[in-house]
């Protein structure tokens, strides 16, 4: 039977061992609501004191709830007809008031919740963020972030899209926000950071990036900087953490899925090949299967808008349940960890080093790539 809020599930409350609730576009995916419900049953399941604000239609979802015993128990739908669909433009999105996803950032806003998590269109959820939750003080912009498989473990890897262009402040914030990130969901102590570049020497790059890296080595987390690392450093893993602009960070995370889906469909396409490669693929099936599991895109589900007064995440549209559930898991290590809290401490510490940092270089010629 599913229930109201109590106190002990709303924002004032710490969480931890008490319930907390996250707000849920149940609307927003290719395969909503279905998928939103069972996710939330394996979220639930994982972490007893969640509870879920699910925004939705009620008509759609009391069905799905009273099919999963897990999911309803944890879950309070508030109704709404209207959703957001996936071409929806981000200035029509911001007229949909009644929207599941506007509802949604409503409750956080308005501290029924402490984050949200959506499966709907990214560029509306990023605009309606920044209007109803707004960035914390002291963050220009906020980033996109994820975690993406290396050749050493997870790297956090910021922005993904949401700043096309950014300037040197921009970066030194994402390197912090980066840090901390990596330290809430991966668990680092000290994570390393790099800066995207097309070198790894001082030299290289534009006057963006080496401004970007002198202010970084100046501030509380110069010791964790490994300098910069160019496009095969991320999948080495060489640093946890890498800090570049929108434009790039798509590119790069664009080209990296398509370089594992290339190689997933080679291997297919080699061991159906003839009779020696398939007698060949049941001997390698167990690393294959462990080379699948690690590359399991749903494992890496989740991408964060971070910077804002209060906890985004954007689950993939197309993904499934098991998938949706990591992402719920992504918002709830960032609130049961006061992700904010330790950014604003942060960001009071990095003001010290921007206020009394040089200015910009200026007019420096782009140095050559090698």
């Amino acid at each position: 039977m599913m229930t109201e809020p109590t106190p002990a599930s709303m924002p004032g409350k710490p969480p931890g061992e008490e319930p907390f609730t996250l707000a849920v576009d149940a609307m927003g995916g290719d395969r909503a609501p279905d998928i939103v419900v069972q996710g939330l049953g394996i979220a639930a399941e994982r972490h007893p004191e969640a509870r879920f604000l699910l925004v939705g239609d009620e008509a759609r979802l009391i069905p799905l709830l009273d099919r999963n015993r897990r999911a309803r128990g944890a879950c309070t739908v508030l109704h709404t007809a209207e959703a957001i669909s996936g071409d929806c433009k981000p200035t029509m999105a911001l007229r949909m008031r009644q929207a599941s996803m506007r509802l949604a950032i409503d409750a956080v806003a308005s501290g029924q919740a402490h984050g949200v998590v959506s499966a709907g269109n990214t560029g509306a959820l990023l605009a309606l963020s920044k209007i109803v939750l707004k960035t914390l003080p002291g963050i220009d912009r906020p980033a996109m972030a994820a975690i993406m498989p290396s050749a050493r473990g997870d790297v956090v890897m910021l922005d993904l899209g949401a700043n096309v262009t950014c300037d040197a402040r921009n970066l030194v914030e994402f390197a912090l926000l980066g840090d901390m990130f990596a330290r809430t969901v991966l668990g680092l102590t000290a994570p390393t950071i790099g800066v995207l570049n097309v070198g790894s020497e001082e030299l290289k790059g534009d006057d963006r990036v080496r401004n970007a890296a002198e202010i970084i080595r100046q501030s509380h987390i110069g010791a964790q900087f490994a300098g910069f690392v160019e496009g095969h450093d991320i999948a080495a893993g060489k640093t946890d953490v890498v800090v570049t602009d929108g434009f790039t960070g798509n590119v790069a995370l664009k080209t990296g899925e398509g370089a594992v889906k290339l190689v997933t469909d080679l291997l297919r396409q080699i061991f159906a090949s003839s009779l020696t490669t398939k007698m060949g693929y049941l001997l390698a099936k167990p690393g294959l299967e462990q080379m699948k599991l690690w590359l399991d895109p749903r494992r890496y589900n989740g991408a964060v808008m971070l910077g804002l007064n209060g906890v985004v995440v954007k689950s993939h549209g197309g993904t499934d349940a098991e998938g949706f559930a990591h992402a719920t898991d992504v918002a709830i290590d960032m609130v049961v960890h006061h992700f904010n809290d330790h950014i604003r401490e942060g960001l009071g510490r990095l003001g010290d080093v921007m206020a009394n940092s040089p200015p910009p270089k200026a007019g420096a010629a782009l140095a050559a790539a090698r």
